[in-house]
Formats: structure tokens, sequence, C-alpha cells
């Protein structure tokens, strides 16, 4: 096992990490930038270095800064969180340069996975169903209609390199198509530096369901359940559900079934997540995420699994802790994710925290790194909690998140708890009768 965790991360991430870290008996390292130094993971660490100033750029995605912080503090693991340097292979692989764990799959896998063309390509491999779309990156626009007239429209244009909604178009029509590759390929470059865009087959209402998955990396796999994430807004998630409230047990069993023996025959190792629209029955791959999710506490609530705890163990060499026959699902779990937002325009909302108060009682978590006199810095992401409640079916979930809702008191900025509070209350998301487009229609309606 580690002797010294360095968590390359900030905020609820990094708390999350070091409380892990801390019930495994293993010391740990906060890295922060000055914007960051009073931030509670850097307060209960055993240890913390200051690795630059408030642009991310600078501190949490500055490589050098990092691996420089190992070998000050002899830091033998780097856990990343997610976001930021937890997808990059690069980092990958100067830390195994420098016998540092890198507490995460391979770079290798990570490159794979990372390329959404290379990604569909390999997931059709190992029997994963895919979105009808174009064997590669679409050259130009002959090429592009030909593929959209094959698969019919509407289709939608996606960046190779993408993620976050970002070099994303939908063409409805061949009329469409030439502005919407065009544009797809712009925000692409300008986004990523690489304007290679593919097409697939635009669903209509479809749900956006991931399913866990954990690999040895010794040709051993696992999954542990469904989440359900179709409540979002620009392709940003906002509402998760453990297990989706759209699956039957036979369809559950059938995409974990495949999903798992997928990894195993990757040799993967660690964490990841295989994420699909799913529509009338059938899924269709869209990315496998090579990281710990920010929803992956309601995973923890309906297997009794600590996701954290399993990362390092699979990473230190000590395998998989369980089997797929020892992992049981229980009740059913709800994550809302706290946003230091405007509640209908989404803009950002830094500044101090003057009340700070969480809810509690059986089935409620709350994961968070902020406190009352906490002022939000507004150089990050601005999450500032998660609210995660797990109850013995949905109706008991949904009546105890009305409740911890009800109890969740954050004051001296704006936050989307009141967006929650009106979801909780409509008949739609009680009935789970909705779709990754539901929450943009409500929103443009007022309602």
């Amino acid at each position: 096992m580690f002797q010294k965790i360095l968590i390359a991360n900030r905020g609820e991430i990094a708390l999350r990490v070091l409380r892990a870290a801390k019930e495994l008996g293993i010391q740990t390292v906060a890295v922060h930038s000055t914007a960051d130094a009073d931030a509670m993971h850097v307060r209960l660490a055993d240890e913390s270095v200051c690795i630059g100033p408030p642009p991310s750029r600078d501190s949490y995605l500055n490589i050098h800064q990092i691996v420089a912080a190992c070998e000050i503090t002899g830091a033998d693991a780097v856990h990343p969180g997610y976001g930021f340097l937890s997808e990059n292979a690069k980092f990958a692989d100067i830390l195994a340069a420098h016998n540092i764990t890198f507490i995460g799959p391979s770079g290798d896998h990570i490159r794979i996975m990372g390329d959404k063309i290379e990604a569909k390509r390999t997931a059709k491999r190992l029997g994963i169903p895919v979105v009808p779309g174009s064997e590669g990156a679409v050259s130009d626009e002959k090429e592009a209609k030909r593929v959209a007239a094959e698969i019919g429209y509407p289709v939608i244009i996606k960046a190779s390199a993408g993620g976050g909604g970002r070099g994303m178009k939908v063409a409805l029509t061949e009329a469409d198509l030439e502005i919407a590759l065009q544009t797809a390929r712009t925000e692409a470059g300008a986004a990523f530096g690489d304007d290679a865009v593919y097409i697939e087959k635009y669903l209509q209402k479809p749900r956006h369901i991931e399913v866990q998955i954990f690999g040895d990396g010794a040709g051993k796999g696992v999954h542990l359940g469904e989440r359900d994430c179709s409540l979002q807004r620009r392709h940003q998630k906002v509402w998760e559900e453990a297990n989706s409230p759209a699956l039957n047990a036979e369809e559950r069993s059938r995409i974990g079934e495949i999903c798992a023996n997928a990894v195993a025959n990757l040799g993967y190792s660690g964490a990841g997540t295989i994420e699909f629209l799913y529509e009338n029955g059938e899924f269709y791959f869209i990315e496998m995420n090579t990281r710990l999710q920010v929803e992956h506490t309601i995973t923890e609530a309906i297997t009794g699994i600590d996701l954290v705890h399993e990362q390092i163990r699979v990473a230190s060499g000590g395998g998989l802790s369980v089997t797929q026959d020892d992992i049981r699902f229980h009740g059913h779990a709800i994550e809302c994710r706290i946003n230091a937002e405007d509640p209908r325009t989404f803009v950002p909302s830094p500044g101090t925290i003057t009340h700070f108060h969480t809810p509690g009682g059986l089935g409620i978590r709350v994961d968070s790194g902020v406190y009352s006199g906490y002022k939000i810095p507004p150089y990050y992401d601005s999450l500032i909690g998660k609210l995660i409640v797990h109850g013995r079916n949905r109706v008991e979930c949904m009546m105890r998140l009305r409740r911890a809702l009800d109890e969740f008191v954050v004051d001296g900025i704006k936050t989307t708890l009141p967006l929650f509070r009106e979801l909780v209350g409509n008949p739609d998301i009680a009935n789970g009768d909705y779709d990754i487009h539901w929450l943009e229609k409500h929103l443009a309606k007022g309602e």
C-alpha cells in the first residue's frame, strides 16, 4: 500500500479523496493555488504545497509543479480526482517515469478512450453497442453528406477530441449540414486544437445512461450498476439517479455484463464509466471516462462500496476487493449538484458564504469543501457541493430529498438549490419521465 498520496485537485473531490486516504492510514499531501490557501482539504491534509497563482494553467494544470511537489514531500502516488489532469495521458506517463503511481488507468488507455473516434472503434471491437455513424473523422462536406444519407437525418456532428458540448452541432436536414459541419470544426479547433469531427445518428428523445466499471489491469472486470444522468443543460449533468427509473432488470443486467466483459478484455485498470444514449430499449455508446465521476457517490450509496478505496487498492496492486457475485444493489439514490450559480440564468455567483447549513438524518450525505465564511474564488468550476440521498426505493428517496432540500441553507451567494426544490415537486420527475432534453425545455418555458 502507498505511504503518501498527493491529491492533484481541489474542492469537494480533493476532500473526498483525502478522507478515503486517511481511512486507509495513508498520509496525504494537498496541492493548492494561492486562491485556495484556506480550502478545507488544505487545512485537513498532513502536508500542503502551494503550486502557483489562481489560473488553472499555472497551478492545477502545471505538471512540472505537481511532480516537484511529489518529490519535495516524498509522495509515492497521485490521485487526480476528476477534471484537471485526471484524463491526461502525458501526466500519467510522466509520473510513471518518476516512479510515482498514477491512481488511474494507463496512459495508453487514457489516450485510446480520450480520442472519440478511436474510442468508438475500440468499443465496437469489444462488443459494446455503438451509435450508427462514420467510421472515423469525416474529411469534407461530400463525405459528410454521404454518411448522413446512409444513417438518416437528423445527425449530430461531434469533435473527435471534444467534451462538454463544445464542437457539437445537430443537422436536421441536408440543408443544415454544411453550416453545422463548419461551425463544429471551428469550435473544435478553438477549444481542443484539433478540428477533426465525426458524424453520428441523432437520437430524438434518448436518456443518458452510464455504467460504472472497475478493472484490475490483469483481465478481471466488474460493473457496479448504472446511473441515469439525463437531467442536464448544455450537456452538463445536473441531477443523477441510481439505478435508472427507465431500465428493467433484464436491460440492467445485459448492459452491465457487456461493460464488465469489455473492460476485462481491454485489460483496463481502475475506475471508469462507459456512457450511453438509451432509446426504445437500445443502448448506444457515447464515450468512456477513464476516471472517477462526480456522481460516483450514488453508486456508493446503492452498493455500499467505497469507490475511492477501490481505486487506491487497485492502483497499489491489491486487485479488486469484490467479484461480480459479491456486488448487491440496495434501494435508490439521487445526487443534486449544488452550484454557485443563478438558478435561472446559470451565471456563476462567486463570493463569500455567510451561512452554510447542511441537512442530516438517515440516508443523507453532503460532499462539500466549503464552510461559513469561505470565499468562493471566481477562477474554477462553480460546483460547491453535492447532496446525495438514499432510500429503500425511489418514492422514499424522493420524499427524503424534498426534506433535505428544505433544510439546506447557503447564504451570501446564489445557488441552484431553488431549481432542485422545483424539480423534486415536478410530476414528470416524480414519475421518472424525462430525457436529455427535458430540463432545457422546462427552463425555456419558465416552468
